[in-house]
């Protein structure tokens, strides 16, 4: 890099503003300068100037009524299409080379735009012009080293997306809430109790699934009892664990002993990112990480499964001014996974946040590496949350659901990544007949516009509210979310080897994930392609073999929220699978 060092004119080059924001989010307090000699692994997103491209392939081969339905890119065709120009590429390395960086202290991504570079923070001070902070969550007690802005020379600024971690203080939990967990143990149900209610499909459900839900409770209410999956056909289901929630190997095998006495002795391949790890300490378990594992991989067993653990907690060294969590666990899942030629068909991620604690950048950026893996041929599905129309705030009474853009104004709080419109967001339901989950977090995004795939959808849904509703409160003209729904509470789980009830669209997203894997199973069988990218499917024709829910609202911000109502809503999507109908229907496709 350094024989670049006189090809771009940077001296003399002021610096200029690239990004901003009006203070921290709700609940982050400033606590002191962050260290000089503290370590930041900062990510450099280089533009991608083909990605409408990129972006066109992913509308044709996602949709079943295109010629090219199923003819998926490969991975050196996105790379092709997501990489930077070679300029940027050259002049972002004088760049970094001006500042004594070598080309070995660079990682580069599989499609050369994302650069990672490990510096100081005096150092990422001197080359941002900026003042990191260690910032502290009044709530949680956790600290992070970030900025509110930061600049970059005028030359750069249009060979730069973004730079983080700098201005983004989303937190990235998991979509379930300790409140929703049981206090005290719970009885082992029996499958068959004695009691018999009618499910969706018109078949008989045990009635104890009104109270436990089981894996025998959600293939019988989603019409798939009679499937039996393969493990010889190349179809993988993947799970995705954030922030140290680790999946235990003893839970799960308690687990499928109680429920799945096939699966007992199975295990799942594990992928570790960013140094990523499972502890398999009963202390270390995961709630989140073993409510998505015994469940999504339990319902597909045998297909394999692979549970990606992603790292993003530096060593900890007693200080008291030493952050908890430096990193951006969606990137670097991302590139992993995008720099792989052997990926999951189908793969479930229950975490996320508010939208506007996402830099809108970032959120434009991740979103695109979720249409390349679209184009892949992956199915991505996020839990939609867990805080009604208030987002990532899951207690209604607490929501203040205020605009962190120094306005200030009261807004509904839309969830990122479920409002990427490049991945299937999945609302929750409760009971039997099923009803809309009160806490299924749905609306409408402030960041993307809405996809051509829902516009008559979401019109329709829209032209049905009277004149005025939550006028102010939310954009009618961005990515309407979630697409679907799944049941998301009383989940019966094994926790550090004892039973428990989970609640939370946490759980709609690996049962729903299951299912999908199911039909990409059929598919393979048949000799088709997988489904990939499920929207362009699902709002055209899947929505004929889905239960519609049409009872129930997801109440915050001080309102009752959106109710759910015949035909798409913002509560539940189109609703719950009926996975027999689904079938059919996938069969048929080219």
């Amino acid at each position: 890099m350094a024989t670049l060092a006189s090809t771009v004119p940077f001296k003399g080059c002021h610096h200029k503003v690239k990004e901003s924001i009006h203070g921290p989010p709700s609940g982050w307090y400033k606590h002191a300068p962050a260290p000089k000699y503290h370590m930041l692994e900062l990510k450099i997103a280089l533009p991608q100037p083909r990605f409408p491209e990129l972006e066109q392939h992913l509308w044709e081969i996602s949709d079943p009524n295109h010629a090219r339905y199923g003819a998926y890119l490969s991975k050196q065709e996105t790379e092709a299409l997501m990489a930077p120009h070679p300029e940027t590429v050259d002049v972002v390395s004088e760049w970094l080379a001006l500042h004594g960086l070598t080309e070995e202290d660079v990682i580069r991504s599989s499609a050369h735009d994302w650069v990672t570079i490990r510096v100081p923070v005096g150092l990422a001070e001197e080359m941002l012009d900026t003042t990191y902070y260690v910032y502290k969550h009044d709530e949680t007690g956790e600290s992070i080293v970030r900025t509110t802005s930061y600049s970059l020379p005028d030359i750069l600024h249009h060979h730069v997306d973004l730079i983080q971690p700098t201005t983004m203080f989303a937190r990235f939990k998991a979509f379930k809430s300790t409140l929703h967990w049981a206090n005290q143990p719970q009885p082992a149900v029996s499958s068959t109790p004695g009691g018999i209610i009618m499910g969706p499909a018109g078949n008989p459900v045990d009635a104890s699934c009104n109270h436990t839900i089981t894996l025998s409770c959600l293939r019988q209410l989603y019409n798939a009892e009679d499937y039996t999956t393969t493990a010889t056909n190349c179809n993988k289901l993947g799970i995705t664990g954030y922030l140290g929630e680790y999946a235990n190997n003893k839970d799960l095998q308690q687990f499928y002993q109680a429920q799945n006495s096939s699966a007992y002795g199975s295990n799942y391949t594990l992928v570790s990112i960013n140094g990523g790890k499972n502890n398999q300490s009963y202390e270390a378990a995961g709630q989140e990480a073993n409510l998505d594992t015994q469940f999504g991989f339990g319902l597909v067993w045998p297909t394999p499964g692979t549970f990606y653990t992603t790292g993003g907690e530096p060593i900890y060294i007693p200080d008291l001014v030493t952050p908890n969590n430096t990193n951006e666990p969606y990137s670097y899942w991302l590139e992993h996974v995008l720099s792989q030629d052997d990926i999951p068909q189908t793969i479930s991620t229950s975490y996320g946040d508010d939208e506007q604690t996402v830099p809108y950048t970032y959120a434009i950026r991740v979103c695109a590496g979720m249409a390349a893996l679209g184009a892949r041929g992956v199915s991505l599905l996020f839990s939609s949350g867990d805080g009604g129309v208030g987002g990532g705030v899951k207690n209604p009474p607490e929501q203040l659901c205020k605009s962190n853009d120094g306005r200030n104004v009261t807004t509904f709080l839309p969830t990122f990544p479920a409002s990427c419109p490049y991945v299937t967001a999945v609302g929750g339901t409760v009971n039997i007949p099923e009803t809309a989950a009160p806490f299924s977090s749905g609306g409408f995004s402030n960041y993307f516009a809405r996809p051509a795939y829902q516009e008559a959808a979401v019109s329709a849904y829209l032209a049905m509210l009277a004149p005025g509703t939550f006028e102010g409160l939310y954009n009618c003209t961005g990515r309407a979310f979630p697409d679907v729904a799944a049941q998301s509470a009383a989940f019966y789980t094994i926790y550090r080897g004892r039973e428990d009830l989970a609640v939370g669209t946490s759980c709609a997203a690996p049962t729903f994930a299951a299912f999908v894997s199911m039909l990409n199973d059929a598919r393979i069988n048949a000799r088709k392609t997988p489904l990939g990218f499920l929207n362009p499917f699902l709002y055209s024709t899947g929505y004929k073999a889905l239960n519609d829910i049409t009872d129930g609202n997801n109440p915050g911000c001080e309102t009752l929220g959106f109710n759910a109502t015949v035909g798409w809503d913002p509560v539940t999507g189109y609703g719950t699978p009926n996975f027999e109908k689904l079938k059919d229907l996938v069969l048929a496709m080219p």
